[in-house]
């Protein structure tokens, strides 16, 4: 009997060392490099990247922004190619939808490969601009309606960081703005809500804070005032209504909170 029990504590010892770590949850993505210097008229690429491993997906939505007035984006031919490996890496057969806009450009891509995901780090997208003669510092954005599923399902949260550049003209980036911390954070509680919710946002830094709710199209319903606030957390409380003060339908609707160039967004479903 005692050589047995020996046997079943080594064995169990050895499962419990043979599990993998598990993954953060939710998804960390950047526009890379976060801060760059480029000559007038310069021709430079923005990656849009997983920073980290985290929750599975296998198909996501996303919005970029920027001053067409200070970049132009040079799309590849076939856009097909603007496909970045993670993706394609992990599935030779996918569905690829871009729209380029005035000033902001769509993107679709899903894996349809049965059963397969990804959870990075590695490179989702990729964008070519072209920068103005006019020495500047200008911003490329993930805009709000920036999506991530998995199999359909949602996956929440969500963390995503802005890029800086600079024609001509050096840009100053934050060392620590690459990744979300664990202490910029958004909860939204109670979820599903049947009258309104309480969001409490936390600041690992201070800050221009803006906070909006957006329906599943990411056309604005409620902004709140923004403000600039010093590190740490506060509440907001969202009654249900818009911006002229009417109670929205029922449904899901999607909150994100920017301080400093990043960006976390949330689910909230709203229930009459």
């Amino acid at each position: 009997m005692p050589r047995l029990l020996r046997f079943l504590s080594a064995w169990l010892l050895a499962c419990a060392l043979s599990v993998a770590p598990a993954q953060a949850q939710g998804v960390s993505v950047a526009l890379t490099p976060d801060g760059q210097q480029v000559l007038p008229g310069a021709i430079f690429t923005i990656d849009v990247t997983i920073t980290a491993a985290g929750s599975p997906f296998n198909g996501f939505d996303a919005i970029i922004g920027y001053d067409p007035a200070a970049l132009t984006l040079l799309p590849t031919a076939p856009t097909s190619l603007q496909q970045g490996s993670l993706m394609t890496s992990a599935c030779g057969n996918t569905f690829h939808v871009f729209r380029q806009g005035a000033a902001t450009d769509t993107v679709t891509c899903v894996l349809l490969c049965s059963g397969v995901s990804v959870t990075g780090p590695g490179q989702l997208y990729k964008l070519q601009f072209q920068a103005s003669n006019t020495p500047q510092v200008t911003t490329v954005r993930l805009l709000p309606g920036l999506r991530f599923y998995d199999a359909g399902l949602y996956v929440n949260p969500l963390y995503s960081t802005d890029a800086t550049i600079g024609i001509g003209m050096p840009v100053a980036v934050d060392e620590g703005s690459g990744a979300a911390g664990k202490t910029f954070a958004l909860t939204i509680t109670p979820n599903p809500t049947h009258r309104g919710a309480v969001l409490t946002l936390e600041a690992d830094r201070p800050g221009l804070q803006k906070v909006g709710i957006f329906d599943v199209r990411g056309r604005p319903v409620h902004r709140f005032e923004e403000m600039v606030a010093a590190a740490g957390t506060r509440a907001l409380k969202w009654d249900g209504a818009d911006s002229a003060g009417h109670a929205v339908p029922p449904g899901v609707y999607f909150v994100t909170y920017e301080v400093a160039g990043r960006t976390v967004s949330s689910r909230i479903t709203l229930i009459r």
